[in-house]
């Protein structure tokens, strides 16, 4: 059985102060921003940059909204589904775009960004809904190799599409899943939502409460429709969660990693020391935050070979342990 192969990413005392003046940065613009909270949620989003050598493209058929972000080449059959965040009633794929750029640029692999129905206008089955919709367009599209990505509400909502596709056939091949910060765990059971120790800089329970009450409608927060984490989670494909620290959401990713790995899906944890909830979008501000993507893309383009080769030859399998080590990005 596969291993869950847990990473603890250090970072120097430099990296700490950069991300001090960061919060601090945080705070100010959180105090003075204007406008109703999607319209500040997506200037939040939106401070990530562009990366040089990407095309954008609005995406508008077939029942999809949302935009295409493409490098200068790329291997046709290919594309990454990026779910977004925002606690499932903010966000946007055009706030989006310089994120998901970042990812494109560094692993090659063109990017489909969607906008899913929000709450509370919209609740579940909706969003899980509209994913599956974009995969079998993609499919159809001649897509036949996938990866589905996330940050925060967007990697929940990741990891329940790929429980999805592994139940039930829609066209094409999950190749893997990768999820920054993903809430896997609406029912709040997860020890760091809590724990006084943990500092995070931006999100509260009181919060995450108030998102999950919006999106859930009439279904219970331990659905796997809602809660990835209590879902069956045998037959999803390689899977990188990361993670910081200083996050309420910290557990979510660790239970859902050591959940998935019992189940046999290969996993890798990575757990960035002093870092807050989807540090990856300050790639213009912080180290890690570029180490993090670098690692994520180099990730996704093993999948995508691997998955190439699995087509000539099966994979062998690894006994389930669970390694522990300790690096710097």
């Amino acid at each position: 059985m596969p291993k869950l192969d847990t990473i603890v990413m250090e970072i120097s005392i430099a990296e700490r102060e950069r991300e001090r003046a960061l919060r601090d940065r945080f705070a100010r613009f959180w105090s003075s921003a204007s406008g109703g909270p999607r319209t500040v949620y997506d200037a939040f989003i939106a401070a990530s940059p562009v990366a040089g050598g990407v095309s954008l493209e609005p995406a508008r058929a077939g029942g999809i909204r949302g935009w295409w972000v493409r490098p200068a080449q790329a291997e046709p059959g290919q594309a990454i589904l990026f779910l977004h965040g925002g606690g499932y009633g903010l966000g946007s794929a055009e706030a989006y775009r310089g994120f998901v750029s970042q990812i494109v640029s560094r692993s090659g692999i063109p990017a489909l960004i969607i906008d899913y129905p929000l709450a509370p206008e919209a609740t579940l089955p909706a969003a899980p809904a509209s994913a599956l919709v974009a995969l079998r367009w993609l499919a159809g599209r001649g897509f036949g190799r996938i990866a589905v990505v996330g940050d925060s509400a967007g990697g929940g909502l990741a990891l329940v599409t790929l429980a999805e596709l592994a139940r039930h056939a829609e066209g094409a091949t999950p190749v893997a899943g990768v999820v920054f910060s993903p809430w896997t765990d609406l029912a709040f059971t997860g020890a760091s939502m809590t724990d006084p120790a943990v500092e995070d800089p931006l999100i509260t329970q009181d919060y995450l409460q108030g998102c999950a009450r919006n999106y859930l409608g009439a279904v219970e927060a331990t659905d796997p429709l809602a809660s990835p984490l209590f879902g069956d989670l045998r037959g999803l494909p390689p899977l990188l969660i990361q993670v910081g620290t200083d996050e309420r959401l910290l557990d979510d990713s660790r239970q859902y990693a050591d959940r998935a790995a019992q189940a046999g899906v290969p996993v890798t944890l990575q757990i960035w020391q002093g870092m807050h909830h989807v540090f990856q979008l300050d790639v213009a501000h912080l180290d890690s935050s570029r180490a993090a993507l670098d690692r994520a893309a180099r990730f996704l383009a093993d999948a995508f070979q691997h998955q190439r080769e699995a087509a000539r030859a099966r994979p062998s399998h690894q006994d389930i342990g669970d390694t522990t080590r300790h690096t710097k990005p």
